[in-house]
């Protein structure tokens, strides 16, 4: 929500929009980076680790911004981004000019000196992530940087003492102002492979996943990423966190982690049996196995399995449907099929986590190449910066169905509206008998009222590449039953064929918006219709 006309979000309007989050029935709210940046990557190359961005407003506002929220009950997590900073900090320019205490505050290299053209080159053939080269050169000092994400976001160096303790005191400092916790950005990629005793490091081999030789997939990221030195710093944060409770008292702090790293790296975030580590670890599985091969009942159960069948026990288990990077989960698989995603996520044991719009059945936006601003984009060219924007899920939110979709009072937003924002936003929605939000409101209850979802057992399946079926339930209460059907004609099933225990009868409570079933209504459970696209929240009692 912009406050102050000029068509960028802001704090203020932020905390404008609070109440609108508690009736939602969120508990927290993650901020994208509010730190002071260039803006580059839209604070994700940050200047200034302890002040706040000016178009988003003053620490005042921010300080305002969490009075209201703890009025509210509501949490305010920050985006903690730990694995680089801005080329314009002031650390950077210190390291630049060899000062004292800040040489070795990046990853630096000689590189390579070509032996049949005399010429000097980057030390490996290492890229980042928005195209090209993971290596630049710097003329004052002679020497190349390590940046893994765009060329103003140099890589600190976590094997020195003093970044660690720095970025330790960073986050004791927004502990100090009240923040509840952290998500922390891009964790895959916080340690490189040491060099070996020449000081050289390893060549990535190709991959074989493309031809695009300056795509990050052109090469693998055995050297670059996933390190064991990076679990053990995720340990390091959380202690940080839990000595803050201890000496300060109050609520603990949440660590929230970013990672699209395999299994057997994800799961050692959670910690071992001597030591604490992230809360949670993001759990997209939900986005990456249907990126592969679609959305389908056994890919849901596929996804489901990935995390509950190789997490640590007494953890928590998470499920998210969207982020700021990808697309919004209403254009990645289908509007028809927000709300069967919506009811999973709130269905499954442990946190759901909301992108902002998935509770309206918000679609990405049409972006031109001509208003492109994400780097990832910008630094392909007009014939295929739609593989790489990520602009269109990040279009502003949808208030009204007037100018600006109530986002601004502004003559132009920073990215344009998504086309369908005249009837997609939340005061049409909250108007409407039925719509994508008061669903959505109606399972945020369930989930506050209903010891079967906090504490019950688990049970799914996918009855066929369509219909997934899964079962929440706690002896002495009622047990909640999903189904869905992913696919794209009427099927009737037997849902006793996936669980003998379930009664000849259902009560709908919650159903998605296509289909014409009423709530409060038994349906009988051998012989269960479900249109194309039909979800529904069905109850023993």
């Amino acid at each position: 929500m912009d406050s102050d006309g000029d068509g960028i979000g802001d704090l203020n309007g932020i905390t404008s929009k609070l109440e609108y989050l508690k009736d939602l029935g969120v508990t927290a709210a993650w901020l994208s980076p509010i730190f002071k940046s260039p803006m580059v990557d839209f604070g994700y190359d940050i200047s200034d680790f302890f002040d706040i961005q000016p178009e988003y407003g003053t620490l005042e506002d921010f300080r305002a911004l969490i009075k209201k929220a703890n009025e509210l009950d509501l949490k305010i997590i920050l985006d903690f981004v730990p694995n680089h900073s801005s080329d314009e900090n002031e650390w950077f320019k210190k390291s630049v000019k060899r000062e004292k205490g800040y040489e070795d505050y990046y990853v630096w290299h000689d590189g390579k000196v070509n032996a049949e053209t005399g010429e000097r080159e980057p030390p490996t053939n290492w890229l980042q992530y928005f195209r090209g080269s993971a290596w630049q050169w710097v003329e004052e000092r002679q020497q190349y940087y390590l940046h893994q994400f765009a060329v103003q976001q140099p890589d600190l160096n976590y094997r020195n003492p003093d970044v660690v303790a720095q970025m330790k005191r960073v986050l004791r400092y927004w502990l100090n102002e009240g923040v509840a916790g952290f998500r922390c950005d891009a964790l895959p990629p916080l340690f490189e492979v040491r060099p070996d005793v020449q000081g050289q490091y390893p060549d990535e081999v190709v991959s074989g996943a493309t031809e695009d030789t300056e795509d990050r997939d052109y090469l693998t990221t055995t050297y670059i990423e996933n390190q064991p030195e990076t679990i053990d710093m995720v340990y390091q944060w959380r202690e940080v966190l839990d000595d803050y409770q201890r000496i300060h008292g109050g609520n603990s702090s949440v660590l929230l982690i970013e990672t699209y790293s395999p299994a057997w790296f994800t799961m050692q975030f959670y910690g071992n049996r001597s030591v604490d580590g992230a809360h949670l670890p993001f759990n997209f599985n939900l986005i990456t196995v249907m990126e592969e091969s679609g959305l389908s009942a056994s890919n849901v159960q596929k996804a489901i399995d990935l995390w509950l069948q190789n997490m640590p026990a007494g953890r928590t288990a998470n499920w998210v449907l969207g982020n700021h990077d990808k697309r919004r989960a209403a254009s990645r698989h289908g509007k028809e099929h927000i709300d069967a995603m919506n009811m999973l996520v709130m269905i499954l044991p442990g946190a759901s986590v909301t992108y902002q719009g998935e509770e309206l059945g918000m679609t990405d936006g049409q972006i031109s190449w001509e208003d492109t601003v994400d780097p990832w984009g910008c630094n392909s060219n007009p014939e295929i910066y739609e593989k790489y924007t990520r602009d269109p899920a990040r279009t502003p939110f949808q208030w009204t169905n007037g100018t600006n979709a109530g986002f601004s009072t502004g003559s132009k937003t920073w990215l344009p509206l998504a086309a369908d924002y005249e009837t997609i936003n939340v005061a049409t929605e909250s108007e409407t008998e039925h719509s994508h939000l008061k669903i959505y409101k109606s399972l945020v209850a369930l989930r506050r009222s209903l010891k079967t979802l906090q504490n019950g057992s688990t049970k799914y399946a996918a009855i066929t590449e369509d219909v997934f079926a899964l079962k929440r339930s706690l002896s002495g209460d009622a047990s909640l039953v999903y189904v869905s059907n992913f696919g794209t004609a009427d099927v009737t099933i037997n849902l006793e064929e996936f669980d003998k225990t379930l009664p000849a009868s259902l009560q709908l409570l919650v159903r998605s918006l296509e289909s014409n079933k009423k709530e409060g209504v038994g349906y009988a459970t051998q012989d269960l219709l479900l249109s194309a696209g039909e979800a529904l929240v069905l109850s023993t009692e």
